[in-house]
């Protein structure tokens, strides 16, 4: 290889291709990372020329599209029933640590993960984000399948720009169409609830749904699945139309992929009641008789899933759920179990790989930003100080659309730290979340400076995530 003088070269991006090497530089002076290029650089957009005839490429759109050409593996793909780990990335900078946490790992990465939400906080468009991915898979050296996760989609709207970008891999949230009054009602108001569902869209009528699911006893394992007439229609009622939400969903993604393969997920993940083992049952069910082919599934558990932190509520209660989830999930045999705000759940990867046998994808999004924090609270004090005040500021406005119950009374104000105590923030309860949630004003406000910072600290960075990321996945690998 080459030196390039004025330049570091990320030996880890070092690809061939007959007499041609490609490779990511950074110019030791401005830090810009470019595509540089030894040999034919072709109808790719060239910057300039270096003394020893190195092609230096901007990192753009134009550019990523050639360099897909050549190798394939910068695209993503669906990942179908492998297990899997989604590593959102709020910065755009995170994919190289996420690649040396992955590796050796037997996960399937999805590198580029973002939702709708996410990206009016941070700015960003579907397209940015999976370039930003992309081109972070070209750094690290990663070459086996990756996927993209068009994240928490609600309308058709907005499976667009994500199938447009090259997106491969769905996440339905059909949250709003979610009847939760449901679970209180007496049997009369659900009859009468049940009587007004969209049956032409599920393809069913009441009559059909008694005679499927009433007083029909379903073995799974060593439990079962059986319906009371009330049970039943609760389950309807609450479901029902979050069934043809999803149902017209992927008939609407079909026509957009047009042939394209993709992965599917279905989550009810954020509803305000636990989704029972009897519903998971029924939306399976409905979802398969309907011809819906989907890859992973994110039920609502007991306990809370909160953002940022572990696992709250009875472990012993968990597991016990966990575990009739699983036999649904073992019984259908044609999807993943999907967890959810899955980040820092450190209590419950154990559980989950006893009882869905590797048959899991975890999800999650502000974590590595969180340990963005974590370097810059060790490097950058002053601006973590500034975040952190932000952060508090804001918290009461942020929190808003999330599941977090951080107090605001618990968490140090910046002036009360020295600064060797700063990082310390990022392992307490309060904090973390109140960092989490806040992001998309921080971002707003600071986002400059948080990228300057960290990429001054790029290798800090990536260690950090490395380190982190392995305490999740680690206890997940199932041994067959």
């Amino acid at each position: 290889m080459h030196s390039l003088s004025g330049y570091s070269i990320y030996e880890s991006s070092i690809q061939s291709r007959g007499d041609t090497q490609y490779f990511l530089v950074r110019n030791l002076e401005s830090g810009e990372k470019s595509l540089a290029i030894m040999g034919e650089s072709g109808s790719f957009d060239v910057k300039q020329q270096t003394a020893n005839g190195a092609a230096i490429c901007p990192l753009n759109s134009h550019n990523l599209v050639e360099l897909t050409k050549i190798f394939t593996w910068l695209a993503p793909v669906p990942l179908g029933l492998k297990a899997s780990a989604g590593f959102g990335d709020r910065l755009g900078i995170a994919t190289p640590g996420h690649i040396l946490a992955a590796e050796g790992m037997g996960f399937a990465p999805v590198f580029a993960q973002q939702s709708v939400r996410e990206n009016a906080r941070t700015g960003r468009t579907p397209r940015q984000v999976l370039e930003d991915a992309a081109w972070g898979v070209f750094e690290g050296g990663w070459t086996l399948p990756w996927g993209a996760d068009a994240d928490h989609l609600k309308t058709t709207n907005d499976l667009e720009s994500f199938a447009q970008a090259g997106y491969t891999f769905f996440t339905i949230d059909p949250g709003e169409h979610v009847d939760n009054a449901a679970q209180d009602d007496d049997t009369e108001i659900l009859v009468k609830k049940v009587a007004t569902l969209p049956w032409e869209w599920l393809q069913s009528s009441p009559a059909q749904a008694y005679n499927t699911y009433l007083e029909k006893t379903t073995r799974l394992g060593n439990t079962s699945i059986h319906f009371t007439e009330h049970e039943l229609l609760r389950a309807m009622a609450k479901y029902g139309k979050a069934v043809v939400h999803s149902y017209r969903m992927q008939q609407h993604l079909l026509k957009v992929m047009d042939g394209k393969p993709f992965d599917l997920e279905i989550s009810v993940d954020e509803t305000d009641l636990p989704t029972s083992v009897q519903e998971h049952y029924y939306i399976s069910s409905e979802l398969k008789r309907l011809g819906v082919v989907w890859t992973s599934m994110a039920p609502r558990f007991i306990g809370r899933f909160e953002k940022g932190v572990d696992y709250i509520g009875d472990l012993q209660a968990f597991e016990k759920d966990l575990e009739a989830h699983a036999l649904v999930l073992n019984a259908f045999g044609t999807y993943k179990l999907s967890l959810h705000s899955g980040s820092d759940k450190f209590s419950v990867y154990r559980l989950v790989t006893e009882k869905v046998f590797g048959k899991v994808h975890l999800k999650t999004a502000g974590t590595s930003y969180l340990e963005a924090l974590r370097v810059l609270a060790q490097t950058s004090p002053a601006l973590f100080r500034q975040i952190l005040q932000l952060g508090i500021d804001r918290y009461p406005i942020d929190m808003a659309s999330y599941h977090v119950s951080a107090r605001l009374e618990k968490v140090a104000a910046p002036g009360q730290l020295q600064d060797v105590e700063l990082p310390l923030l990022l392992d307490q309860f309060d904090a973390r979340q109140v960092l989490h949630v806040t992001y998309g004003s921080a971002l707003a406000k600071f986002g400059q400076e948080i990228l300057s910072a960290l990429r001054a600290n790029e290798e800090l960075y990536y260690q950090v995530l490395k380190q982190h990321f392995r305490k999740h996945l680690e206890p997940l690998v199932y041994q067959s």
